[in-house]
């Protein structure tokens, strides 16, 4: 990404790719990871067909201005609600879903802690405010008994057991094409969110509302998916915390270099980084959430056909824990609101193609 799309966006194996990764192909389906990791090498040079044909191009395209700012928004919320369940303030529970966790004390408090210095340090310009935020609540969460120490260094693990191990004899299998099928879609819309929704609220996009070399920026995130099934890793994409990236700043290749970096310093000091709790960087995802979220105040609540669309897809993100279950219902629903409204003009024949092809999906898996 900081040499091919020269866009700040950071890339690693998508959390929701994993988990049908190992629970819905390796554990439902009963099929072994090289089968998955076989799926995964197919989808990344399907991608790089698709790139080179411009057609992820032209879907992000499609994409009325009114999704463009809800799906920013709708990462927003996803983002923040992210922190509030990983720091322990939002748990689950079996008769509403969800419901406030303990507040009190452990890793709930030290976010709430955490928040009020960071967001303090935010509104008063302090530079890196949100990286000195968890280095700060990292240190408060050790009186209080939420920060472990789990050491300093250690070398990386050998990647020889998992490297290029695929099961080529079964990919004209009816279940692998489902698996490619199902990976293809959460990929290609998660990075779309991503790069739409982030893009959107840098501005860094022309008069047209067309992202700056999103062509490249889909190239690097093919490539990425491809090289990592060979390192034996599932997918890879486009992380939609990059925006913490871009709300200090990042413009530039630069930041994904630097990320890149620090992810490779990471390797070789993998147990201090595990010291931090996931209290220390809610926060930060709090914050950044709420960043993103301002942009819902661009979509005109006034005509219907353009706020019921983009409330959905904000509200599904996260509700469904799934950026691109956003859009796709988002998208569905801006095509029906306007054909029914009578407003045909403003459906091109993409929108109608990618709303049946979503329908579709649907249905069919």
């Amino acid at each position: 990404m900081a040499f091919v799309g020269k866009l700040p966006f950071g890339l690693a194996p998508g959390m929701g790719l994993n988990a049908f990764f190992v629970y819905s192909v390796c554990m439902g389906m009963g099929y072994s990871w090289q089968f998955a990791l076989t799926a995964v090498l197919i989808e990344g040079l399907i991608f790089i067909v698709l790139t080179l044909t411009n057609l992820r191009e032209a879907i992000v395209n499609a994409i009325p201005m009114s999704l463009r700012n809800a799906i920013g928004a709708g990462i927003g919320l996803f983002i923040a609600f992210i922190g509030l369940k990983s720091a322990g303030v939002v748990v689950a529970d079996g008769a509403t879903l969800v419901a406030l966790g303990d507040v009190t004390s452990g890793s709930a408090l030290l976010a709430f802690i955490g928040l009020v210095i960071t967001g303090f340090m935010y509104s008063r310009n302090v530079p890196g405010a949100i990286l000195l935020g968890i280095i700060i609540t990292m240190v408060i969460g050790i009186p209080l008994g939420v920060t472990e120490f789990k050491g300093i260094v250690s070398a990386p693990e050998s990647i020889a057991p998992i490297f290029c191990q695929f099961e080529f004899d079964k990919i004209f299998s009816v279940d692998m094409l489902v698996v490619v099928f199902t990976f293809f879609f959460i990929d290609m819309f998660d990075t779309v969110g991503t790069l739409v929704g982030v893009c959107t609220k840098a501005k860094m996009m022309d008069e047209n509302g067309n992202i700056y070399r999103v062509k490249q920026a889909f190239m690097a995130d093919s490539i990425a998916t491809t090289v990592g099934a060979l390192l034996g890793t599932s997918t890879t994409t486009t992380y939609v915390e990059s925006a913490a990236g871009v709300a200090q700043g990042g413009r530039s290749g630069l930041t994904a270099l630097v990320v890149g970096g620090c992810f490779v310093i990471a390797m070789f000091f993998s147990p201090l980084f595990l010291s931090i709790p996931s209290a220390a960087t809610a926060p930060a995802l709090i914050i950044v959430g709420l960043l993103m979220a301002e942009q819902i105040k661009n979509v005109d609540f006034d005509d219907f056909s353009e706020s019921i669309p983009a409330f959905v897809c904000m509200l599904m993100m996260p509700l469904t824990y799934s950026i691109s279950n956003g859009i796709l219902i988002g998208m569905i629903t801006y095509v029906l609101m306007n054909m029914i409204c009578g407003k045909f003009k403003k459906l091109s024949p993409a929108m109608y193609i990618l709303a049946i092809l979503f329908i579709l999906k649907y249905i069919l898996i």
